[in-house]
């Protein structure tokens, strides 16, 4: 599909991920993009998704839009996370089919995998087990995409295709305390023990999971590729297939925002999912893809936006 000729919808085309996909399609000469509001369009609500699609008339969706955060706000908001993200997916897929919508791109989630799954996560692993408890919720209710999905294009020929990412983080990544995830945590933890002095940083868990992450920048670059590309409803794991602990996480954020206290683990808190890592055997063959950010290029990357950002904002106070 040559989407430079394509009016583009992005749903969450304003949040982290959906920036630097905006700049992505950009960059490639689209010029037909469609970045909705929640202001203006609840993506929850059938009426204001008819009214978009009605009103711009979109041939290819790119859904990326959800309610999402990390183990804690996961823990607190299980029932909003489910409800949100399944009537967004459920809604836009059905509403975008009615449309004649050309291709619709679901963007999920590495959550939607069994909590113990093999690693690395094949994709033909997905559906052997329940997920996380912490995350399952958000991850099941992602993961209804994929099935719907499949069953549009066995009825109606829909053509729906699914990408599963791991955890992201780059520029731009949110770094509220209450709801960001791992990477933007520790940096903004790091940043502000260091500059009150404190001798010791508490971490949540043991340190001892693994995870796998993802620099935003790669992951838009594989959202524009499969737009592009993919052309089946089985899914597409997209990550850097590198697995790194918690621990080993923590010391090399440490070491990059210059903290050189104590850290110390707080075993009482969940670990969530034992181990994280992706096989991207296929998204390598089908796609093309492969990450090319190391995580430590990507981090120094992260690291340097949010200082600057934390400046700027002190400045304007």
């Amino acid at each position: 599909m040559d989407l430079r000729n394509k009016t583009i919808l992005v749903t969450g085309g304003a949040g982290f991920l959906g920036r630097h996909v905006v700049a992505r399609l950009r960059q490639a000469g689209c010029d037909q993009i469609v970045v909705p509001r929640s202001a203006e369009y609840d993506l929850r609500q059938a009426a204001d998704i008819r009214r978009l699609l009605q009103c711009h008339k979109p041939e290819v969706v790119l859904h990326l839009a959800a309610v999402v955060g990390g183990i804690g706000a996961n823990r607190l908001n299980p029932g909003s996370f489910l409800y949100s993200n399944l009537l967004m997916g459920a809604q836009l897929i059905e509403l975008s089919r009615e449309a004649g919508v050309e291709k619709f791109l679901a963007v999920g989630t590495i959550c939607a995998y069994p909590k113990f799954t093999p690693v690395p996560f094949k994709e033909s692993d997905l559906w052997n087990g329940y997920p996380e408890e912490t995350n399952a919720p958000y991850g099941l209710a992602k993961k209804m995409m994929i099935a719907q999905t499949e069953a549009y294009r066995q009825q109606y020929g829909f053509n729906g295709v699914n990408l599963l990412m791991v955890n992201l983080y780059g520029p731009g990544d949110n770094f509220d305390l209450e709801s960001s995830h791992v990477i933007p945590a520790l940096i903004r933890k790091c940043v502000e023990a260091k500059e009150r002095g404190d001798k010791v940083l508490p971490v949540w868990g043991t340190g001892t999971p693994t995870r796998e992450f993802l620099y935003v920048e790669d992951a838009a670059r594989a959202v524009y590729l499969a737009a592009e590309m993919l052309e089946t409803s089985d899914p597409v794991n997209v990550g850097s297939g590198q697995e790194i602990t918690i621990a080993e996480l923590t010391e090399t954020v440490a070491r990059q925002t210059g903290f050189m206290g104590e850290v110390r683990y707080d075993s009482s808190k969940p670990d969530g999912q034992p181990r994280r890592c992706l096989d991207v055997t296929r998204a390598r063959e089908l796609l093309g893809f492969e990450a090319t950010t190391s995580l430590s290029d990507g981090l120094d990357k992260t690291v340097a936006w949010y200082l600057a950002a934390r400046r700027q904002e002190r400045a304007a106070a």
